[in-house]
């Protein structure tokens, strides 16, 4: 809903159940397997899932959806074709899809993860920002002598090299 108001109707692919859609099928008694015989393509993707991918099985994945779906999926899934369908037009006309494009690019900004947090936090949450202490850096007492050691002798190693190459001159 915020992002189809931040770029309007004519550059965004909305599909799906609405949210009153939605209650009224939980109501009703939402039946996975009913959306699954009744759309081929649907069907298909899910047999071949289950089949197993690259020696792979999704059984666990495949019958969750055929027997809960929570998040309603399969009953999305023709309103989800429709939309690839709408989209892929859109591609070919490039002058039309590039400025789609643009428009969501331009609108964008109001998605920021900082500006999102700062919403949910006031609007769902309803709690307010916190002051946190900036921690300065944490040194042990025992590190900067061992610091101290370590120069002294990488100090005492490069001194010795020149001194080395020095000798090697001369011969």
């Amino acid at each position: 809903v915020e992002i189809y108001d931040a770029v309007g109707e004519d550059n965004i692919f909305i599909f799906g159940l609405t949210t009153p859609e939605v209650e009224q099928l939980k109501r009703d008694g939402y039946d996975p397997m009913q959306f699954l015989n009744n759309n081929g393509t649907l069907k298909s993707a899910v047999d071949f899932i289950a089949q197993g991918v690259n020696g792979k099985q999704f059984g666990e994945i495949t019958s969750s959806l055929m027997n809960v779906d929570q998040y309603m999926a399969f009953a999305d899934f023709a309103d989800y074709q429709k939309a690839q369908q709408l989209s892929a037009q859109a591609y070919r006309d490039k002058e039309r899809f590039a400025r789609m494009s643009l428009m969501n690019i331009s609108g964008a900004g109001v998605f920021s993860a900082d500006r999102s947090i700062m919403d949910y936090a006031d609007r769902i949450w309803h709690t307010k920002p916190v002051a946190v202490p900036e921690e300065k850096p944490k040194t042990s007492r025992k590190s900067a002598p061992m610091a101290a050691k370590t120069e002294k002798k990488t100090e005492k190693k490069a001194t010795s090299k020149t001194t080395a190459k020095k000798q090697t001159k001369k011969t």
